[in-house]
């Protein structure tokens, strides 16, 4: 009987430890500006050119220049780790130092800024490919550095990697719960900036955009 009460107050001690939520739990990913609606997306995707993609051929991140000074020695990329971390302190450099981020693919929570990249929602060589040959470096480094649009995001290092240069048709975020966010953010970025798509990538695009919630209203109708 000793041995069962024992036994039962460690399980119930270990049960009450793992009920314990981490510090982190209450944090959820930061939403770039600019995400439009389900809706309004939907229209925008009808709305995008469908192309042939161009050759890669010329491609190089230098014809991208990134990542620019947005005031004093803050660049771009300091600016979206502020944006979109939590509590982030920095030093005389505008260098994060500290503070969490929550990854919006994976839902996963990082403290280490060097483990956070800022991904270019399309990504450069797509865009390169999508009509962007055909810009001014001038106009291709405005792309890179766009704050204004859903176009730069802080996600984990290796998810961003993984990602790489792909399109909706050949990569989606893990999280399938982000995919109507991810969807929305690319056809707004894409018709920002006047981008084309591929008839693959429209397809994937329009089956992540139909795991959008309704509205309210339509679903009472």
């Amino acid at each position: 009987m000793k041995t069962i009460a024992v036994f039962s107050a460690f399980a119930f001690v270990l049960g009450v430890a793992q009920a314990v939520p981490t510090p982190y739990a209450h944090l959820v990913p930061r939403v770039a500006p600019g995400v439009p609606s389900a809706e309004d997306a939907r229209s925008k995707l009808g709305n995008l050119t469908v192309a042939v993609p161009r050759s890669g051929e010329g491609y190089s991140r230098s014809k991208f220049p990134h990542w620019r000074i947005q005031h004093g020695e803050c660049n771009t990329r300091e600016e979206v780790l502020k944006r979109d971390g939590v509590n982030v302190v920095t030093n005389a450099k505008c260098a994060a130092t500290s503070g969490t981020w929550v990854c919006p693919y994976t839902n996963n929570t990082y403290t280490k800024s060097s483990d956070i990249d800022i991904d270019h929602m399309v990504p450069l060589k797509n865009a390169w490919i999508s009509g962007a040959s055909n810009w001014t470096t001038e106009r291709r480094g405005d792309f890179a550095n766009d704050l204004q649009h859903p176009q730069l995001w802080a996600v984990k290092d290796t998810v961003n990697q993984g990602k790489s240069d792909s399109s909706p048709d050949v990569w989606q975020p893990p999280l399938e719960s982000f995919h109507c966010t991810y969807a929305s953010a690319w056809v707004e970025v894409k018709s920002v900036w006047s981008l084309t798509v591929t008839e693959a990538e429209k397809a994937s695009l329009e089956k992540m955009l139909s795991t959008c919630s309704k509205p309210a209203e339509a679903e009472q109708s």
